[in-house]
């Protein structure tokens, strides 16, 4: 598996990238090509053609849920790539409308707008996407110190209900090492993704994990995390997006962690 990282809070010193709060990785496993969110707005477009990615080669789309960090670039992606057999994979949940205070923070397509220029499979279902990748769908709390927040609010039917991100999962690739899993924000808890990609491959060993982890406040959850992440021995760890500088920091006392920023490529 080869992941470059087309975008991120973060660029590197000396490598001409756009930065931006946001998510967007590009993904190759043998002969799938798979772009994992979109970030907010062409970025990611303008970054990927720096790298000589071609994205009118991929062959999947996956949006880790449905806020707009990850989902904006939808519309600037189908402005300017012409591929309707690309399949996007979502939960079912992730096209909702989403609003926190008066603020729209959902997906810049609708799904009658998406299914037009793609192929789209929205399921709450694990989905095997590649030889060795798999969507995880919606993720179960194993723990007791991961509860879901409220994050604004969702339009379900014709209600607005406040919204506990369910929509929000990961994709998991399965190696020879162990399992290295990629996630946009962790709504669900970064120890219970884990938890549940272990059950879902049948593998105990975690190998890697990039993305998002949603943990900004030195508090009992991170210490949990901490906990949890050091027992695991994970090899390669990749936090970034919504982890803050004091979570980091906490976390580098206690284990090796590795700094990620627009262009960063990883080879497993």
């Amino acid at each position: 598996m080869k992941l470059r990282v087309l975008e991120d809070n973060n660029t590197f010193i000396d490598n001409y990238y756009l930065g931006e709060p946001a998510v967007s990785y590009y993904i190759e496993d043998s002969n799938t090509k798979i772009l994992f969110d979109v970030g907010y707005s062409d970025a990611f477009l303008k970054n990927a053609q720096k790298m000589n990615i071609d994205l009118n080669e991929i062959n999947k789309i996956v949006i880790s849920h449905g806020h707009n960090d990850h989902t904006g670039g939808l519309t600037y992606l189908f402005d300017n790539i012409n591929n309707k057999n690309v399949e996007l994979i979502a939960h079912t949940e992730c096209l909702y409308e989403k609003i926190c205070g008066s603020e729209y923070i959902g997906t810049s397509m609708t799904e009658e707008n998406l299914a037009k220029v793609c192929d789209l499979k929205l399921t709450n279902l694990p989905l095997k996407i590649s030889e060795n990748i798999i969507f995880l769908g919606e993720i179960p709390q194993s723990n007791n110190f991961e509860t879901r927040e409220i994050i604004g609010k969702c339009k379900k039917g014709k209600n607005m209900i406040n919204d506990f991100v369910n929509d929000d999962t990961a994709i998991v690739y399965k190696s020879e090492k162990g399992l290295f899993i990629i996630t946009g924000c962790s709504h669900s808890g970064i120890c219970n993704i884990i938890e549940y990609a272990k059950k879902i491959c049948e593998d105990n060993r975690i190998y890697g994990v990039i993305g998002g982890f949603h943990l900004f406040d030195t508090n009992k959850r991170l210490d949990k995390t901490i906990e949890y992440l050091k027992k695991n021995s994970i090899q390669l760890l990749y936090p970034c997006h919504c982890v803050s500088l004091k979570a980091k920091i906490e976390m580098a006392k206690q284990m090796q962690i590795n700094e990620v920023g627009v262009g960063l490529e990883i080879n497993i």
